[in-house]
């Protein structure tokens, strides 16, 4: 049956066609390989060796070199470099594999969360299906990968296509500490087919190099994405004023301020705050959730600059303690004096106004 073609297939049907393996070969034959050795020239007795010029010598091969890669056998491409384009990652390369060490943009994020989220959403955007997936040993497996591609196309027949199929494994590692970790990739299969039928490809080292560089590339790049717009988003959230409401003391209890926010989001605004209410922190403990303050004066520099609302509170040290609540975007902030006794209604009340309107303050984001 006739099949329907473009005008740009047909140029394409004409032309010479060449296969990813060819163009990773010289042009022409490899006869240069059994070249012979030419001696130089024979100096009669009496006269004087001329000099010769070194400008076309050829280097001798290396120790470590190959000298099976010649001819045909010889990949002519340039090599890949690896681009870690990603915030917080940079290479280590080896034999065969490729590693990316990845350093936590987040104090409060799951590293090895993130990376697994990273790797399985490229995969996932590319149509790359997954065989295994095992979070606690740090191990994705992806199925067969294919690439296909025309090489020559036929009017009454089935099209030549060489298909290139592939399969990668990823192994992530993170630090104890999890604040850096690591990806390791390795190319785990791989088969080149041409119009059916096996090309029976052997992979150097240089080749797997190439493969898992490309693999790694798209990953890193998928990164950056991810992490540019996690930043975005972290500076956006933290320029957003936080709603913050007095709870006042029933009973044995004690007074405390009840902020509308993350534990993380609280705090990070606090550290803020505090100087421009007058406060100097002495000491953080964030295990703890603690802060060490001192109060030299009533009022701190932008109330005295701007003419504002002092802060009538007595001067000393205080700690100010956050705590998490069962709702996960609500955090305590308790006011408390330098024995970590509670201060009663009256001092709470006195600083209740000014820390309310600057925590509920929008902020620029830079």
């Amino acid at each position: 049956m006739l099949k329907k073609v473009t005008p740009l297939l047909l140029v394409a049907a004409v032309s010479a066609c060449s296969t990813p393996l060819d163009r990773r070969q010289a042009n022409g034959n490899d006869d240069f390989i059994n070249a012979e050795t030419t001696p130089l020239l024979t100096i009669p007795e009496g006269l004087n060796t001329p000099t010769y010029s070194k400008e076309y010598e050829i280097p001798a091969v290396g120790t470590k070199s190959d000298k099976s890669l010649i001819g045909k056998k010889l990949d002519i491409r340039a090599p890949l470099q690896v681009l870690p384009m990603a915030e917080g990652t940079y290479i280590e390369e080896s034999t065969d594999n490729m590693r990316i060490i990845i350093d936590s943009i987040d104090n409060y994020a799951d590293l090895k969360q993130e990376i697994f989220d990273v790797i399985k959403g490229y995969l996932a955007k590319n149509d790359m299906k997954l065989i295994v997936e095992d979070y606690a040993s740090g191990l994705i497996e992806t199925d067969w990968i294919e690439h296909t591609e025309v090489i020559e196309s036929s009017w009454w027949g089935a099209d030549k296509v060489y298909v290139l199929r592939q399969r990668y494994g990823y192994n992530i590692d993170v630090k104890p500490h999890g604040r850096s970790g690591s990806v390791e990739i390795k190319l785990l299969d791989h088969e080149e087919l041409y119009n059916g039928e096996d090309q029976q490809i052997i992979l150097s080292g240089d080749d797997k190099r190439r493969y898992t560089t490309d693999m790694l590339n798209n990953a890193i790049a998928y990164m950056s994405v991810e992490r540019d717009r996690a930043i975005r988003a972290a500076q956006l959230e933290k320029s957003l004023g936080i709603s913050v409401g007095l709870v006042s003391a029933n009973g044995s209890d004690e007074s405390y301020w009840l902020a509308e926010a993350k534990y993380s989001s609280v705090w990070d605004r606090l550290r803020i705050v505090l100087p421009e209410m007058g406060f100097d922190v002495v000491d953080m403990d964030t295990s703890k959730g603690l802060f060490y303050i001192n109060l030299v004066e009533s009022g701190g520099f932008w109330s005295s600059l701007w003419g504002e609302e002092k802060l009538s509170l007595k001067k000393g040290n205080y700690r100010l303690l956050l705590e998490e609540t069962d709702n996960a975007d609500q955090t305590k902030i308790l006011l408390r004096d330098v024995e970590d006794n509670p201060l009663d209604n009256e001092s709470i009340n006195k600083v209740n106004q000014i820390l309310s309107d600057l925590m509920q303050e929008d902020r620029k984001s830079r």
